[in-house]
């Protein structure tokens, strides 16, 4: 190939001699929230010891296993799995984030162990792919590591070929002509690597420990402003969710220097992704004051703790399934008390162990399911696995940018089992159904299908879906009046949300007044205490109430409540057109001060309008008439019914 020689040599001093370090492409900011770290990786200086083999482990039940004819590197007895010992947080984080990289390059780095004639370990893959990341230049040792003799040995080796390991990367780039190695990842990996990079920072304000006045206090003092939305963010500034009013937005190249704050050292503000928040909200509306809830897996202790804090203000009691060891129940015990909640109960056995009529959880009217779901929708899987404790193979889902089908079966079949228990509850009311996945035989499918089973037993209601709390989000055009569903964007992650509630009993019956008190409670009627006072006037000197439908702007946004209240989808919108004002000129006269409308009822034969009825009176009489009264316009009304029943299938059954 002509010139490959000098490219090759040209390529291949580039990855040698370029020394460039991280910090010289950060802003100043940003080098001084990395200097304020106490456990920190300086630029591109290496990893600890013990980091090295965390990450080697997880590398070896991550990585791709490929056909036996296509393989050519074995990597011995992958049975076992391996024992993860963390030091800290951020250990452990770190190590997930090296393994990752290892398994994204994990064809390059194979082909340049192979190219140098060495042979492939989980461990040597892994230091070689951070020794090229820091252009085969030697690791800063820290002064607290201790080391760790197998590592010492690898690395030894790899800095003895490391002139040898550049000329095979460079080869292996020329090969694929690629100007970078991250151009040969994948186009869906690249494209969800480039929405995590600009997904936003959500985190959600700890009531229990401050007010949201002094928290936005806290941030003027510390340099921040407000902006008016998710657009508008821009370094040192922030805004407010559309969807849950205790939720913030911050840009993401504030992480490092946000978590140092005291805001977050002391729980005030808990990092966590959206989609868990939407779930607490959606499920927090469904309480009365006294219910009880219950959260069918443990999850993240940040989700337990934002649904206990949303209940604080209530007698409610939060009960979480699957806490089946008293080691786990002493560390979320501890977690949230540091954060000041102190209504949750722990239960030992599974959700599906759980029998319907406990006595335990008799009280309980909603369900909170968050299932284990593929997870193909978050933003930052290194952070979703971390905080819901989920299975580092969805690392390698990603790499291929799809679930398997046996596994998405799985999972779905789990799924529908878990909501049909649910639906077997039968003093539980509601059911909150949440995921991060991007399939619908996760989503919808799986509520489906369990709505047409339906539930045991003959006096049982069955289950109907309503609508959300909150409207659909403007990013998806896949939601629905009943799902709400947002996609992978750079501004959110993917979450799939449905609500279920139980039909109420024909011979029950719900006042207004009762309804407009949970939506008072619920905080949905803000704003309408001081039209109330206006309106009682304005009802004085009106002598016929249905008469003003729209005339103090009260009744649509009651109307608005109670459609989210009683879940109503129908809405008939009434509106009048120009003919109805040129058939008024016709066929309306009006006397006694305008008090009466009097319409005709014989129409003409022979013409589409009804002809005005003569008046036995003369023509200056009607002229009389005509000046004393000013004509009535009419105008377009707005105007609510109450639903039909309606399932899933769109059989509309008889309204009680």
């Amino acid at each position: 190939m002509p010139g490959s020689k000098s490219n090759l040599v040209s390529l291949h001093e580039d990855v040698i001699n370029d020394t460039s370090d991280l910090s010289e492409t950060k802003s100043p900011d940003e080098n001084q929230s990395v200097q304020k770290r106490t456990m920190t990786l300086i630029g591109k200086n290496g990893y600890r010891d013990s980091e090295y083999i965390n990450a080697a482990k997880i590398f070896q039940g991550i990585h791709t296993k490929k056909p036996k004819d296509r393989t050519l590197v074995r990597y011995g007895d992958d049975s076992l799995s391996p024992v993860l010992t963390f030091k800290d947080e951020y250990c452990q984080r770190v190590s997930y984030e090296l393994a990752f990289s290892a398994l994204k390059y994990q064809d390059l780095l194979e082909e340049i162990l192979l190219d140098s004639s060495a042979y492939p370990c989980h461990l040597l893959v892994v230091m070689l792919y951070d020794l090229q990341d820091r252009k085969f230049q030697a690791r800063k040792i820290f002064d607290e590591d201790e080391p760790v003799a197998e590592v010492q040995q690898v690395e030894c080796y790899l800095q003895s070929f490391k002139t040898k390991l550049a000329g095979a990367l460079a080869r292996y780039r020329i090969k694929h002509d690629a100007v970078s190695i991250e151009s040969i990842l994948p186009e869906s990996l690249r494209k969800q690597e480039q929405r995590a990079s600009v997904l936003p920072l959500f985190v959600w304000i700890n009531t229990l420990k401050i007010s949201f006045q002094d928290v936005f206090s806290d941030l003027r003092k510390n340099g921040f402003t407000r902006a008016e939305s998710v657009s508008d963010l821009d370094h040192y500034t922030y805004c407010v969710d559309q969807h849950c009013h205790d939720v913030l937005m911050f840009p993401p190249s504030l992480k490092e220097e946000l978590l140092n704050l005291d805001l977050f050292t002391d729980c005030k503000l808990l990092l966590q992704d959206k989609s868990r928040s939407l779930a607490v909200h959606a499920a927090q509306a469904l309480l009365n004051t006294g219910d009880d809830i219950i959260v069918a897996h443990i999850g993240s202790h940040l989700t337990i703790a934002h649904m206990s804090v949303l209940t604080n203000d209530s007698t409610s009691k939060i009960f979480v399934c699957g806490v089946n060891s008293s080691a786990k129940a002493a560390e979320l015990s501890n977690l949230v008390s540091h954060m000041g909640c102190q209504n949750i109960q722990f239960l030992h056995e599974d959700f599906t162990e759980i029998e319907p009529t406990d006595k335990r959880i008799e009280k309980a009217k909603v369900i909170l399911l968050l299932p284990q779901c593929s997870g193909l929708g978050v933003g930052n899987p290194i952070d979703f696995i971390l905080s819901e404790h989920r299975d580092a193979g969805l690392l390698r889902d990603l790499l291929q940018g799809s679930v398997s089908v046996d596994k998405l079966s799985i999972l779905a079949e789990r799924q529908l089992n878990e909501l049909r228990h649910a639906m077997k509850f039968k003093k539980v009311q509601a059911i909150v159904y949440c995921t991060c996945s991007i399939y619908p035989e996760e989503n919808e499918l799986v509520v489906k299908k369990a709505l047409e089973s339906g539930v045991e037993g003959n006096k049982v209601q069955p289950y109907r879906l309503i609508p959300p709390v909150f409207s659909p989000c403007s990013n998806s055009t896949a939601s629905t009046e009943f799902f709400f569903k947002m996609e992978p964007s750079e501004i959110s992650s993917g979450c799939f949300l449905a609500i279920l509630e139980r039909r109420k009993d024909p011979s029950e019956t719900i006042s207004v007044e009762d309804i407009l008190a949970r939506a008072a409670a619920k905080g949905l009627l803000d704003g309408m205490v001081e039209e109330k006072g206006k309106e009682e006037k304005k009802k004085k000197r009106v002598t016929q109430r249905r008469c003003n439908i729209t005339g103090s702007g009260r009744e649509p946004k009651t109307a608005e409540v109670l459609h989210h209240q009683t879940v109503s989808n129908i809405k008939a919108e009434v509106t009048t057109s120009k003919a109805v004002s040129n058939i008024q000129k016709k066929n309306v006269t009006q006397t006694n001060g305008c008090a009466q409308l009097k319409k005709s009822v014989k129409p003409a034969s022979g013409t589409a309008l009804p002809k005005a009825v003569k008046p036995p009176v003369g023509k200056t009489n009607l002229r009389q008439r005509r000046t004393e009264c000013k004509r009535i316009v009419l105008k377009p009304a707005q105007i609510f019914f109450p639903p039909p029943f309606l399932d899933l299938l769109g059989n509309q059954s008889r309204t009680p």
